[in-house]
């Protein structure tokens, strides 16, 4: 005899919906940022940002410890962002103003160091190459173990040692000449 299938209650429903949206809400600037940097464009991050979300929630059976959460999410987003620079084998930049917060609550002084700052990080982030970014922000910003970005890049250890010393030197030097003029 079969048996249907066990029907959920929409009291589980609702808790599992909540928490899905407290998911969402508490990584989405994280995860929209770390997008925009591998890719440079504020329009497609935005949309490979929520290719990203679905993903994860589709997935989310496959999560087996919750205290990596974050770092699952973030291998879904970086390789969400490297797949769509693999298909498009382009890259586009966008200004950064157009990410700027709300700014109510800053100073004039402080809204200008932001911006100064974030037109920094834009202006060396664009000297290196698609994979020395993915790279760098991989391990220096994300925080990913060197192995797991050899993984998700698909390369070697030795590589992404490589990339990432590279992407050091050629965003030191970007910052030295941004000082000197």
């Amino acid at each position: 005899m079969n048996e249907p299938p066990p029907r959920i209650s929409d009291a589980q429903f609702q808790t599992e919906s909540e928490a899905q949206t407290q998911f969402v809400q508490a990584n989405l600037r994280r995860i929209f940022l770390l997008i925009y940097r591998i890719v440079g464009n504020v329009d497609d991050a935005q949309d490979l940002t929520q290719e990203a979300f679905i993903k994860a929630l589709q997935r989310q059976s496959q999560l087996k410890d919750l205290e990596k959460a974050g770092q699952w999410l973030s291998r879904i987003a970086s390789n969400t962002a490297i797949d769509f620079l693999r298909r498009n084998k382009k890259l586009t930049f966008t200004d950064v103003s157009e990410l700027s917060e709300a700014a109510g609550t800053e100073s004039p002084e402080q809204l200008l160091l932001r911006g100064e700052r974030k037109l920094q990080l834009d202006g060396g982030l664009a000297t290196l190459t698609g994979r020395e970014r993915t790279a760098l922000l991989l391990r220096d910003v994300e925080d990913m173990p060197a192995d797991e970005v050899a993984k998700q890049m698909n390369c070697s250890m030795a590589t992404v040692r490589s990339h990432i010393a590279n992407a050091r030197i050629k965003f030191k030097r970007y910052l030295e000449t941004r000082k000197l003029s």
